[in-house]
């Protein structure tokens, strides 16, 4: 396993690390608890230390099977979660940043996590026209109680973080990320490194899609986020798809799978500290390991660069609490 320090924090990360959406058992089609218990143990195994989740993935679930197969190796790893998106009564996700909500949501993922202090802390979207000073005092509050040890966000715009940074040092920043998804080339990535923030990449398959596994006959449930993606409607899945095949020439060249290329392409960007690819068995693990430990080479990089296309937005993501 290859390993980054996180930003200008202690955490030292792997550089793939593992996303727990799927594991929460909402969106993703069939989930068993029994198969995401073995994938992080094998994640443990393989050297990954560090691991994603959010406390609306499952309402909760995520966590508790994240913390259940950690057991006590929990407190040696990277564990990251996030808070701010709710779902309410109507099964409609909206964003609460209240302080009053915070409170709540912090104690709720100590207590499902089994820790006393989370290291990475996230605020998981900003909330449109709604001041976050209130906030992000009283996370700096929680840090300084020892609750938390970094504070960090995710889908962030260079004008929210540079009014975050404001009298506050958030240490990370997640992003959606991928070679069909590189809007953040443009201005996100060059002024998150100008703040020395760690970037961690989340969707760095495109949900699926630059594994190689999809093509344009693929169907989702309508309970499975990808039948919703901007990564597979009708509009950019036939451009997304030739990047595809694109990647499954380099790949059987290199004899690697098109999700290890496309994996390599990102972790091998200076700005990244860890691609975070979701996961639902230990096989998927395995295969998403095989990313790191060698090095792709200018000239493939650029071959890959030259067919994928960039998304209109630097922080659009498929909904609302990716």
């Amino acid at each position: 396993m290859e390993y980054q320090v996180l930003g200008r924090s202690e955490l030292t990360v792997s550089r793939v690390g593992l996303g727990c959406w799927a594991i929460g058992g909402h969106g993703w089609g069939p989930v068993d608890d029994s198969e995401s218990l073995g994938a992080i143990r094998r994640a443990l195994d393989l050297g990954i230390n560090f691991f994603d989740t959010a406390d609306v993935y499952g309402l909760g679930h995520s966590e508790e099977v994240l913390s259940r197969a950690l057991g006590e190796e929990r407190k040696q790893v990277v564990i990251a979660t996030k808070f701010g998106v709710r779902i309410g009564e109507n099964g409609r996700s909206y964003r609460d940043l209240s302080p009053d909500w915070l409170s709540k949501a912090l104690e709720h993922s100590l207590r499902r996590l089994r820790l006393d202090c989370i290291p990475l802390y996230q605020i998981h979207h900003p909330a449109s026209g709604i001041s976050m000073e209130g906030t992000l005092e009283a996370l700096d509050r929680y840090k300084d109680q020892g609750k938390i040890r970094y504070i960090g966000c995710s889908n962030f715009s260079v004008e929210e973080l540079r009014l975050a940074q404001k009298g506050h040092r958030l240490e990370s920043l997640q992003v959606a990320y991928n070679l069909v998804d590189r809007g953040i080339e443009r201005d996100l990535l060059p002024y998150s490194k100008g703040l020395k923030m760690g970037v961690i990449a989340y969707s760095p398959l495109a949900q699926g899609l630059l594994s190689g596994k999809f093509d344009e006959k693929t169907k989702f449930s309508e309970d499975d986020v990808r039948s919703r993606s901007k990564y597979f409607v009708d509009g950019n899945l036939e451009a997304n798809l030739r990047v595809v095949r694109e990647l499954r020439q380099i790949a059987q060249s290199l004899g690697k799978t098109p999700a290890q290329v496309a994996i390599r392409w990102l972790i091998e960007h200076p700005s990244v500290a860890s691609a975070i690819p979701g996961v639902k068995t230990a096989r998927q693990v395995e295969e998403n390991v095989g990313g790191v430990g060698w090095s792709l080479g200018r000239e493939l990089r650029e071959r890959l660069e030259l067919g994928a296309t960039f998304s209109s937005s630097p922080v659009s993501a498929p909904r609302s609490f990716t």
